[in-house]
């Protein structure tokens, strides 16, 4: 990926933990990495095909000087999150923000917090087998497309399965969305888990019969043996429910565990 950088831009803002800070605020001095691809404003010479970097300090600068954050850490985060946001052009960001006289009594140049945040590739399965399947199905998906967070780039075909497991219940409906999101992976399970809270989704019964279930397939090629959240989604290579509306939307996806493509996966099920 190819970078735009922006260095020491310096500005006057007014975060801080001190009163006086947030009173009569002070400098902070401002680096910003963008990641993004400048080849076809290489070949055509023209800003409309590339980032107009003036307008990125301009974002940044308003942004630190109408949000003012208590740490210079949450003043970072932001600043990612809207440039993010509001350049999508912009696939992932380093940002540092230098702190050159906060109010400690030794003799320092400067503070600062850098981080380093981006867009990310998920897989997300839903399905429902209570009351009215579609529409709890359809509601969820217009609320991850709602949040300019989430980017939703492809919808599989909805199926209808069996139900996994040993407890009788009714067919769900069933099937994976492919998504771009600045969420972390616990934060974009945080935020599915609360669709499933509105939905009415009650966690009784293991495989037990449910409203609305969101389960993270996979997060870029992450590997986690996290309780909370396992990636990725612990036997999902077996579930026709899985395997097929994967085939369907991302066929030559590989499984990072398991080293094979989503479509050699479907003569297994």
């Amino acid at each position: 990926m190819d970078k735009i950088k922006i260095t020491n831009l310096e500005i006057f803002a007014r975060h801080g933990v001190m009163p006086e800070e947030t009173a009569l605020g002070q400098k902070f001095i401002i680096s910003a990495e963008l990641s993004l691809s400048t080849e076809k404003a290489g070949h055509s010479d023209r800003l409309d095909d590339s980032i107009n970097y003036a307008s990125v300090c301009e974002s940044i600068a308003t942004y630190n000087k109408t949000n003012t954050k208590k740490l210079i850490e949450a003043a970072a985060e932001g600043t990612a999150e809207h440039i993010l946001l509001s350049f999508p052009q912009v696939r992932g960001i380093r940002v540092e923000i230098k702190k050159p006289n906060p109010p400690i009594h030794l003799h320092f140049d400067s503070v600062a917090v850098e981080i380093e945040r981006s867009w990310h590739r998920a897989f997300v399965a839903f399905g429902s087998n209570i009351g009215d399947r579609k529409r709890y199905i359809d509601t969820a998906i217009e609320k991850i497309r709602s949040d300019p967070k989430c980017r939703i780039k492809k919808v599989s075909s909805i199926i209808e399965t069996e139900p996994y497991g040993e407890v009788e219940q009714n067919n769900f409906l069933n099937g994976v969305l492919e998504l771009e999101t600045i969420y972390s992976p616990h934060s974009l399970l945080s935020f599915l888990h609360k669709l499933e809270s509105e939905a009415g989704r009650e966690r009784k019964i293991h495989w037990g019969p449910r409203t609305l279930d969101l389960d993270i397939l996979f997060y870029d090629n992450v590997i986690s043996d996290d309780p909370v959240l396992t990636l990725p989604h612990p036997d999902m290579e077996n579930r026709n429910f899985t395997v097929l509306p994967m085939c369907e939307l991302a066929p030559d996806f590989i499984h990072p565990v398991l080293g094979v493509k989503m479509k050699a996966l479907k003569s297994n099920i």
